[in-house]
C-alpha cells in the first residue's frame, strides 16, 4: 500500500549496550543465568515477607521442568497452556517449555471455562500448567472436555488431590523434585532457530473469538533489541529492579516483564495484587515499572483523594506543585517567586510523592492502551518520568515509544529501533520488521488480511508530527481497548445480551474506560410489564446479571442506560443491513454514558 510519510531506526546498537546475542529467547536467559549465580532473580511474597529465588535456581527448576514436560510426552512444536497468577513458576514454566522447542500458550486467569476450553482445543495443547483455587478449577473443567489435553499440571499443592476422569494430574512441585535435570537440554536449546515459533498470544478476533498471534524467538527479541537500546538513552539498563503487576499472559508483560529483564539482568518482583500495588511499591522501590493506563489512573485518585482530604495548605502547595510542574513541561519559565514556590514544593510535596512510589523510579512505562494526557502531565508536573508507547500483539508487540531525555506525553513516541512505519492514504498504520508475528495459528486467510506486502495493517489510525512522533486518531475497527490494555469484541457481549427476553438490542461501550457500559433497547414486552422506569431499569438489570453471568470478568457489563427509543435505519441508528451506527449511537448517549463512570 501506498501513500503517506515513511520513518524508520536502522537498529544499529551503540557501543557498550547490555545485551547478550543469542539465536533465542532460552539461551539468553541460560547465558545470564550462568553469571548471575547465586544472585536473587525472581522474588514473591509470602506470609507478609518477600523471598527471592537465584538465578541458579530459577535455572535449575527450568531444567527439572523441562523434564518434566518430556516425560508427559512434549516435544518441538507442541503446544503447552499456562495460566496462574503472576508468580515466579509463571517463569520458569514459560523458559522450561521454550527450551524443549515447545510453544508456550498464555491465558488470562479471568477467562471462563468456556474461553479455556476453546483455547485448548483450538491450540492443540496437550499440556496445561496452572496454578490452584477457582482457576484450576475452570481449567480443569475445561481439561475434562478437551480431546488433546493429557496431562494437567498444578503448582498449589492441595488442588493435587482432587480426582479427574482422563486427565493426568500432576503436582509441580513433587513433579519437580523427583525429575532430574534435562540431561540434553543445552543441545535441545542450541537447536532452536530464531525464526521458530515460541509462544501463541490469543488475542480477540471477529465474533469474540481469539486468535492465536504466533510469535518467534526472533520477533520478540526484536522488542527487547529496542527496548534495551531506548532505556540506555536513560542509563537505566544496568542494576534494575522491576515490579511486575500487568498479568504475564499479556503480550506486554510477557515481552517487557519478563524477557526484557532477564536479559539486562534485572530483578522482578511480582506485584501482590492490583489492590496492593501502593504497599508493594513502598516496599520493592523498583527501579522500572510497566503497566497499563488503568493503573495510572487509580494511582491518581488515590493520590487525589488523599491531598483532597488533608485539605487546607497540603492541599493548596499540593496543586502549586501540580500547576508548576506543568508550567515547566511546557517550556515556559517561572516567574521569579515561582522560583522560589518550585523549590518548597519540590521538598515537601514532589519528593513525598517520590517516596510512596518507592524512592528509586525511574520510569513508568504506559502501554497496552490509550494513556490520558491529563493523567500523564500529572505524574510528568509532580517529577515522575512516565513514558507512553504503543504496540500489538502481532508486533509482539512494542512498535513505538517516548524517549527519556524527549517526552510528548499526548503522543506514543517515534518507532522504536529496527522498526519501519508509514501512514496509508487512508490514515491507517502499517508497520514492517523483525518485530511482526510469523501469523495467525490456523488462520491464513485473517493472516493475509492483516499483513500485506510484508507490512502489518494496525487497524490503528493515526498522524505522524515532524519529529516522527505517533498520534493515534482512532480504530478502524470496533474491538474495544479498555483502559486496562485488553481488548474486547463488542459483538459476542451483544449478542449474550440480547439473547435475554427483556433485551431487543444493545451496543456496548468502554473504549479506553476500565469497564463496560451498554445502551440497551428493552423489548416492547418488558416495557409493557413496568410499572415504572425503576421497575423497568431493575428487570433489564436482572437480564443483564443473567447475560454476565456467562461473560468473562473484562466482558462484563458493569451498568447501562435505556435507550430513548430502538436502534432504526429509519433514525439513522442502523444501517441498510441492520447493523448499529455504533459512532452515531456513542455519540447520541454521549453524555448520559460518560455519566455512567467516576468523575475525575
Amino acid at each position: 500500500m501506498s501513500g503517506g510519510v515513511e520513518f524508520m531506526v536502522d537498529g544499529n546498537w551503540p557501543a557498550g549496550t547490555h545485551y547478550v546475542e543469542t539465536a533465542n529467547l532460552a539461551a539468553a536467559f541460560f547465558e545470564n543465568a550462568a553469571t548471575g549465580g547465586d544472585a536473587d532473580l525472581l522474588f514473591e511474597k509470602h506470609d507478609g515477607e518477600w523471598s527471592g529465588r537465584s538465578w541458579n535456581a530459577v535455572a535449575d527448576q527450568v531444567r527439572r521442568l523441562a523434564s518434566v514436560l518430556v516425560d508427559a510426552g512434549v516435544g518441538a512444536g507442541d503446544r503447552v497452556l499456562v495460566t496462574a497468577e503472576n508468580r515466579p513458576e509463571w517463569a520458569i514454566a514459560d523458559l522450561a517449555i521454550m527450551s524443549i522447542g515447545a510453544i508456550v500458550v498464555p491465558a488470562y486467569t479471568t477467562n471462563t471455562e468456556d474461553d479455556h476450553h476453546f483455547i485448548i482445543d483450538h491450540s492443540g495443547a496437550t499440556v496445561a500448567i496452572t496454578s490452584g483455587g477457582v482457576l484450576a478449577t475452570r481449567v480443569s473443567l475445561a481439561a475434562e472436555r478437551a480431546t488433546s489435553l493429557k496431562t494437567l499440571i498444578t503448582m498449589d499443592s492441595e488442588f493435587s488431590a482432587r480426582q479427574m476422569k482422563r486427565t493426568k494430574l500432576v503436582d509441580w512441585s513433587s513433579a519437580i523434585n523427583a525429575a532430574n535435570p534435562l540431561a540434553d537440554l543445552d543441545e535441545r536449546v542450541d537447536a532452536l532457530a530464531a525464526d521458530d515459533v515460541c509462544c501463541f498470544i490469543y488475542t480477540s478476533g471477529t465474533g469474540g473469538r481469539p486468535k492465536g498471534v504466533m510469535l518467534t524467538h526472533r520477533s520478540i527479541q526484536a522488542n527487547i533489541d529496542a527496548a534495551i537500546e531506548l532505556l540506555q538513552e536513560g542509563n537505566v539498563v544496568e542494576n534494575q529492579r522491576f515490579l511486575s503487576l500487568l498479568p504475564l499472559s499479556h503480550s506486554y508483560e510477557h515481552t517487557a516483564g519478563m524477557h526484557l529483564p532477564f536479559q539486562i539482568g534485572a530483578e522482578v518482583w511480582y506485584c501482590e495484587s492490583t489492590d496492593q500495588i501502593a504497599n508493594n511499591l513502598v516496599e520493592v522501590s523498583p527501579t522500572l515499572m510497566t503497566a497499563v493506563p488503568r493503573l495510572y489512573e487509580v494511582l491518581h485518585d488515590r493520590i487525589m483523594r488523599g491531598v483532597r482530604n488533608k485539605g487546607g495548605l497540603s492541599e493548596q502547595l499540593f496543586m502549586a506543585a501540580v500547576r508548576l510542574g506543568t508550567k515547566r513541561q511546557q517550556g515556559k519559565p517561572l516567574l521569579p517567586h515561582e522560583v522560589i514556590l518550585n523549590l518548597i514544593v519540590e521538598k515537601l510535596v514532589r519528593s513525598k510523592v517520590r517516596d510512596r512510589l518507592g524512592g528509586q523510579l525511574k520510569f513508568f512505562i504506559s502501554g497496552g492502551a490509550a494513556l490520558n494526557p491529563e493523567i500523564g502531565n500529572f505524574f510528568m508536573a509532580l517529577g515522575i518520568n512516565l513514558l507512553q508507547g504503543y504496540g500489538q500483539t502481532e508486533a509482539s508487540p512494542l512498535i513505538s515509544a517516548n524517549r527519556p531525555g524527549r517526552i510528548k506525553i499526548e503522543t506514543v513516541g517515534p518507532v522504536v529501533s529496527g522498526v519501519d512505519m508509514k501512514i496509508a492514504d487512508d490514515g491507517e498504520i502499517l508497520v514492517r520488521g523483525d518485530l511482526l508475528m510469523k501469523g495467525y495459528w490456523r488462520d491464513e486467510a485473517a493472516t493475509a488480511a492483516v499483513i500485506q506486502n510484508g507490512w502489518l495493517h494496525t487497524g490503528d489510525l493515526g498522524e505522524v508530527d515532524q519529529e516522527g512522533f505517533i498520534s493515534i486518531t482512532g480504530r478502524k475497527k470496533d474491538i474495544i481497548v479498555n483502559s486496562g490494555g485488553d481488548n474486547i469484541a463488542p459483538g459476542r457481549v451483544e449478542a449474550l445480551l440480547t439473547i435475554e427476553p427483556e433485551i431487543e438490542q444493545a451496543m456496548v461501550d468502554g473504549d479506553k474506560r476500565p469497564w463496560l457500559a451498554a445502551v440497551i433497547v428493552p423489548s416492547e414486552e418488558v416495557r409493557t410489564l413496568a410499572s415504572s422506569p425503576d421497575a423497568l431499569a431493575t428487570m433489564v438489570g436482572e437480564a443483564v446479571d443473567r447475560a454476565n453471568s456467562r461473560l468473562s470478568q473484562l466482558e462484563r457489563v458493569r451498568r447501562f442506560i435505556i435507550a430513548d427509543e430502538p436502534f432504526s435505519t429509519e433514525n439513522g441508528q442502523m444501517t441498510a443491513t441492520l447493523k448499529v451506527r455504533r459512532h452515531i449511537v456513542r455519540v447520541l448517549y454521549e453524555d448520559r454514558l460518560a455519566a455512567l463512570y467516576p468523575q475525575k
